[in-house]
């Protein structure tokens, strides 16, 4: 088992910046990945950014690209999304989730492990 533990959400004006973190523990060898999803009220949780435990390889989704980056330290078992250049859009509760399957997916039901999520809210 793994679990996953959010901090760094809040409320924050249009343009400013967030930094997320997630701490894993448990069974943290097994991780092949980690990301980040979001999910807006009324709409679907959606993929939007993940690492490669190992290469380090990052991935990100078009909406986000150019304004979050995703790192990790694996010393800590810790990875973090940095938010800047934040829009009313971006607003949604953020979920970090762990993958054990080694192939990249931004398909949420791949996911094996989730944290409880932390809100991060946009003003305009």
């Amino acid at each position: 088992q793994v679990q996953l533990v959010e901090s760094g959400g809040g409320l924050v004006q249009a343009g400013g910046s967030l930094r997320l973190s997630c701490a894993a523990s448990g069974r943290t060898s097994s991780i092949s990945a980690m990301g980040w999803f979001r999910q807006a009220p009324g709409k679907e949780r959606v993929w939007v950014s993940a690492v490669n435990w190992r290469s380090g390889t990052t991935y990100y989704a078009d909406s986000v690209k150019d304004r979050f980056t995703i790192s990790r330290d694996n010393a800590k078992s810790t990875v973090y999304l940095q938010m800047n250049s934040l829009e009313p859009e971006d607003t949604a509760v953020y979920y970090c989730a762990a993958r054990l399957g080694r192939i990249h997916t931004t398909t949420p039901r791949l996911w094996e492990y989730w944290g409880r999520g932390t809100q991060v809210t946009v003003s305009s």
